[in-house]
């Protein structure tokens, strides 16, 4: 008898991923294989089941459950102003080519709760850019985006945040971009009135507008490679002529098919600019 290529518990996941492909729409089939697994087995005993065909059974029969375990999947390490040097980037090589134009749209993909939108916001607005900008924030997590919505934090991470906005250089009073209450700190309406919300699937769903700015940092890295070209078409086509794309640290267009579509920025901050 022939030893079986796959255990029985990546061909469990599989069945996962494809029922939940087949039923719901979501298709994670294509993400980083070693990521998905940590992820689904932590899902697995956080829900007190012996197996993944267990944890299958639940999610497709129980909203509630798939929405824990989309949770889990998607989770993203995110807060405002992270990697400080990288917003220094954006305001001295990203921001003078923005201005060329009478009106500006951004795409933040993979937005997360919502606290590097907000920092972009407020870079723009120190610059005099954001009245002319709409910001399209989009995200997999329904659950993520309503805490983006909301704009509101803890005073515990504001203080965080506070000190990465004066390393990217901010040029205001980090708190007067917040409405203050005892426990926690709500982004002014005037930084929130630019932004559209919505929920979007990179391996799923398609382009949406042109846009001048796209920012999508630390997401490819949780695809495989055919995914990870799937969406780097999606963003080149996304994008105006001359437009730019941030990516994260460890991720890059230099060795990708698309490679010859852009010019490197800065490199170290991995923001290219789309010239084909």
């Amino acid at each position: 008898m022939t030893a079986p290529t796959e255990s029985l518990e990546d061909i469990e996941i599989a069945l996962l991923l494809e029922g939940m492909y087949r039923y719901y729409g979501h298709d994670f089939r294509s993400y980083a294989p070693v990521t998905l697994r940590r992820r689904i087995l932590h899902c697995l005993h956080a829900e007190g089941l012996p197996t993944v065909s267990a944890l299958q059974h639940r999610v497709l029969h129980d909203q509630q459950a798939l929405t824990r375990l989309l949770e889990t999947i998607t989770i993203r390490v995110t807060e405002m102003f992270r990697d400080p040097s990288f917003y220094w980037a954006l305001r001295d090589e990203v921001l003078p080519l923005l201005r060329t134009y009478p009106f500006i749209r951004v795409w933040h993909a993979g937005c997360a709760t919502g606290e590097e939108v907000y920092s972009l916001a407020i870079l723009l607005a120190e610059a005099g850019l954001l009245h002319r900008t709409r910001l399209y924030a989009t995200d997999i997590s329904a659950d993520a985006l309503a805490v983006a919505r909301s704009g509101i934090y803890s005073q515990q991470r504001l203080t965080v945040y506070a000190d990465n906005y004066a390393l990217a250089g901010g040029r205001g009073n980090f708190e007067s971009y917040f409405t203050q209450r005892d426990d926690h700190g709500r982004i002014e309406s005037s930084l929130r009135e630019n932004i559209i919300w919505g929920q979007h699937n990179l391996a799923t769903g398609g382009s949406f507008n042109e846009f001048h700015l796209i920012l999508c940092r630390n997401v490819l890295i949780y695809f495989n490679s055919a995914l990870q070209e799937h969406v780097q078409n999606l963003l080149v086509e996304s994008l105006t002529s001359f437009g730019v794309l941030g990516l994260g640290r460890h991720e890059s267009m230099e060795f990708s098919p698309y490679a010859r579509r852009f010019a490197t920025l800065n490199l170290s901050e991995k923001l290219y600019r789309r010239i084909a």
